[in-house]
């Protein structure tokens, strides 16, 4: 990846949804929009939810948000470094799915690339194309060492 000099964050409307990795925030209430918008044309896939936990960490929730959570919502997954996927939007609709013994759930998956019209701040979109050219090196475009 290489950086675009004109870059501009993605603005921050009252309200909106945020994804904190780190230095790394995601505006999720942009992302949705667009992908509602068809602006962003992402990967949709059913996702076993047994397998998902077993393989990646699955944080706590907020068990007083558990009854409202609608599983039928599509969770958001990202390419956090080459061919390594993470939720970014849906732990609750994934520990929901998971207590209520669904088989999968309904993701929209974005590619690296794909995130970057969506940092709230210019140093992290910087800092996220430095952490995934170094990730392309170490771990090649497909994630394996």
């Amino acid at each position: 990846m290489k950086p675009d000099p004109d870059y501009e964050p993605c603005t921050v409307l009252k309200d909106d949804e945020m994804f904190p990795n780190g230095i790394f925030v995601f505006n999720i209430s942009r992302i949705i929009e667009d992908i509602l918008n068809k602006q962003l044309a992402v990967e949709e896939d059913d996702l076993n939810v047994e397998d998902w936990l077993r393989k990646h960490c699955s944080g706590r929730v907020n068990e007083s948000h558990m009854p409202a959570v609608d599983t039928s919502k599509p969770i958001i997954v990202a390419e956090i470094r080459p061919g390594m996927y993470e939720i970014i939007d849906g732990h609750h609709r994934m520990e929901k799915a998971h207590r209520e013994k669904k088989d999968s759930i309904h993701a929209y998956k974005l590619r690296g690339e794909q995130l970057l019209p969506y940092f709230t701040e210019k140093k992290s979109y910087l800092c996220y194309i430095d952490y995934w050219n170094e990730k392309l090196k170490l771990y090649g475009p497909d994630g394996n060492l």
